[in-house]
C-alpha cells in the first residue's frame, strides 16, 4: 500500500491507540463496569478509523454550513473544523445499506449515550457479545481499508476466564440486575434486540458468542495454541457439523437479562388491547407465538426451547412467561392488517373506541 498522508496516518494511529486502550481496560481484573469505559474508547477508535478512511478517499469528514452559496464552507468549533461524529460517519460510510456491523455500532452508540454517567457493573455479562463483535468488526474494517500490515490482533491476547466459576458468577450478576436501578437500560436493550431485522441478532457481526474448548496438544513437546478462532465455512459442511455437535455439549441457554417482570399470557393480551386498533383475545396471542416460533407447543418434551428474548419457561411453575420486548414486537407487527390476518387466520375487526 502507498505511503499514507500525514492526516490519514494520524487518525489511524489514534484509532489503533484508542482500541488498544479499550481492550486493556476491559480485560483489567477488578475493573468496575468495564462496558462503560470500553464503549467510550471504542467509539473514539471507530470515529477516528472512519475519519482516516474518508481522508484517504479525499473526502473531508467535516460538517458543512448551509446557505453559503456556491463556495463550500465548513462549520468550526474553537477555530477547528467540526468533524463528523460516529453517527454521521455511519450514514456516510454505509449509505442505504444496514449490515449487522452497522446495527452493532448503532446499538453501542445509543448505549454509550445512556450509560455515560451511570454505574451498573451488573450489565457487563449481558453485553459481552456486542462488545466482542464491536472489536472484531473494527479489526475487519481496519484490515479491509488499510491492509493486513495495520492489523492489531497480534498485539491482543485472549482474556483469561475463571471458566469453572462463570455460570455461578452469571447467576449472581442476574440476581443483582433484578434488584438494580437499571430497569430502563434493560428495557432499552430488550427493545433494541427485538427490533433488529431477521438474521441480524444471530450474526456474529452483531453479537459474538464464544465457547472456550479445552484443546489437547498434537505433539508432546510442541503444544499448539490453547485457544483458536474457528470461522464458519459453508464449504466444509462436515467439519462445521462436528463443531456444532461439540458446542452443543457445553452450550448454555441464552436467557433474558432478568426474569423479573415477565408477563402472563392474559397480561400480554391486555397490553395488546391497549396498543392495537383491533380486537384481540387469547387466541390472538396463541396464534402469534405459534406463528413466530417463540415457544414450543404444550405437549413438547423440550419446553425450554424458547426464543429467550421473548419467552422463558419456568420449570418450577410449569408455565411460560413473556417479556416486554415480546409485547412491543407484536404491537409493531400486528398493526398491519394483512399480517394480523396471516397470524390469526382471521381478518382483523376494529375494536370499539
Amino acid at each position: 500500500m502507498p505511503r499514507l498522508a500525514r492526516v490519514v496516518a494520524a487518525h489511524l494511529e489514534k484509532a489503533r491507540s484508542a482500541c488498544l486502550a479499550a481492550v486493556e481496560n476491559y480485560n483489567k481484573p477488578g475493573a468496575a463496569f468495564r462496558t462503560r469505559t470500553y464503549t467510550m474508547l471504542m467509539t473514539v477508535a471507530w470515529t477516528s478509523l472512519f475519519h482516516a478512511v474518508f481522508y484517504r478517499r479525499r473526502k473531508k469528514p467535516w460538517y458543512r454550513q448551509t446557505g453559503t452559496g456556491r463556495r463550500v464552507r465548513y462549520k468550526k468549533v474553537d477555530g477547528e473544523p467540526w468533524h463528523w461524529e460516529l453517527g454521521e460517519c455511519l450514514r456516510q460510510y454505509y449509505g442505504d445499506t444496514n449490515p449487522p456491523q452497522r446495527s452493532n455500532l448503532q446499538f453501542m452508540l445509543a448505549l454509550r449515550n445512556k450509560i455515560e454517567h451511570r454505574h451498573h457493573p451488573e450489565l457487563d455479562p449481558a453485553l459481552y457479545g456486542e462488545c466482542q463483535a464491536m472489536l472484531m468488526n473494527f479489526e475487519e474494517l481496519l484490515t479491509k481499508e488499510f491492509g493486513d500490515s495495520q492489523a492489531i490482533g497480534g498485539q491482543l491476547a485472549v482474556s483469561l476466564q475463571f471458566s469453572a466459576l462463570r455460570p455461578e458468577a452469571q447467576r449472581k450478576a442476574l440476581r443483582r440486575l433484578q434488584t438494580s436501578q437499571a430497569k430502563d437500560l434493560l428495557e432499552f436493550i430488550e427493545r433494541y434486540r427485538a427490533n433488529l431485522a431477521p438474521g441480524v441478532f444471530e450474526s456474529s457481526a452483531y453479537s459474538m458468542r464464544v465457547f472456550l474448548l479445552p484443546k489437547l496438544a498434537v505433539r508432546e513437546r510442541n503444544a499448539d495454541l490453547a485457544v483458536e478462532w474457528v470461522q464458519y465455512d459453508e464449504t466444509k459442511p462436515e467439519e462445521m457439523e462436528k463443531l456444532q455437535k461439540v458446542t452443543a455439549l457445553i452450550k448454555e441457554k441464552r436467557v433474558p437479562i432478568a426474569s423479573e417482570g415477565l408477563l402472563k399470557p392474559s397480561e400480554v393480551v391486555e397490553r395488546l388491547g391497549e396498543c392495537l386498533p383491533f380486537r384481540v383475545n387469547m387466541h390472538t396471542h396463541t396464534q402469534a407465538w405459534r406463528t413466530y416460533g417463540v415457544r414450543p407447543d404444550g405437549g413438547a418434551k423440550e419446553k425450554t426451547r424458547t426464543h429467550p428474548d421473548f419467552c422463558v419457561y419456568d420449570e418450577l411453575a410449569n408455565a411460560y412467561g413473556y417479556t416486554r420486548a415480546w409485547v412491543e414486537y407484536l404491537c409493531r407487527k400486528l398493526q398491519d392488517e394483512r399480517e394480523f390476518a396471516r397470524v390469526t387466520g382471521k381478518p382483523p375487526v376494529l375494536r370499539e373506541s
